[in-house]
């Protein structure tokens, strides 16, 4: 099955040629069919003309670059729009999530059946290294996702998914949230289409400066309203269509 992985990637210049090329070969270790859908999300240094030189050194990079930041969730769905392969990932631009896992992600999915792979901080395999601020958040979010949508899985937010690209597809027509709980949004759209949903343990290495990197504190107000709206939307006054 040919496999479409989109890294999203936000002034991430300094580093995202390096690692273009990194998730490159991880991909090629297991899969000789593939695509890594790199966007630029509205960065303000040379991200854009770095994912320009990575694909211009491999074809199997391809860029898709915008001016305007439309948020993490709405890069993934620009990506998603534009991925030709029958199962489709993603991935963080920082490569603290190792790309390596994919391919153990892939197996999982052939293996079992699973429509939806994601990785999970709290599986008791994982090995993670990230500041406890993060941990009691996540442990929080967790908690607040249980009640609100029953979801079978401990973790929502980790970067790195694989997806059957039927079921993505169609859940990315419909999504309305481009901030941090898009993630949530996909997951709980794409179970009340009746995917299968499968966690994995992950490896992660933190290393951003501050306990949230990049996530301030309205990201996170916001992430919370974003999620009650969500289950307002989507349990209450079931305003979500599908085609």
């Amino acid at each position: 099955m040919r496999l479409s992985i989109i890294v999203p990637a936000y002034n991430e210049g300094e580093k995202i040629y390096d690692n273009l090329k990194i998730v490159v070969t991880a991909l090629s270790a297991f899969s000789s069919d593939f695509e890594v859908i790199a966007v630029n999300d509205g960065s303000k240094d040379n991200t854009a003309s770095e994912i320009l030189r990575a694909s211009e050194s491999d074809r199997r990079i391809v860029p898709c670059i915008y001016e305007v930041n439309r948020g993490k969730g709405g890069a993934i769905v620009e990506g998603v729009s534009r991925a030709s392969g029958e199962i489709i990932g993603f991935l963080d631009a920082d490569l603290d999530l190792p790309p390596e896992m994919l391919r153990g992600f892939y197996e999982k999915m052939m293996e079992t059946g699973c429509d939806i792979v994601i990785g999970s901080k709290m599986h008791p395999d994982s090995k993670v290294d990230y500041p406890f601020a993060r941990k009691l958040f996540s442990f929080c979010y967790y908690v607040m996702l249980k009640i609100l949508f029953g979801l079978k899985c401990k973790d929502t937010q980790t970067g790195i998914k694989l997806y059957r690209a039927e079921i993505l597809k169609k859940v990315a027509k419909v999504q309305k949230v481009k901030g941090f709980a898009f993630d949530i949004e996909q997951l709980a759209l794409s179970t009340r289409l009746g995917a299968k949903l499968c966690e994995m343990p992950i490896t992660l290495n933190f290393t951003r400066a501050q306990s949230f990197g990049r996530i301030k504190f309205k990201d996170v107000f916001k992430m919370f309203t974003d999620t009650i709206k969500i289950w307002w939307e989507l349990r209450i006054i079931k305003k979500y269509k599908f085609e």
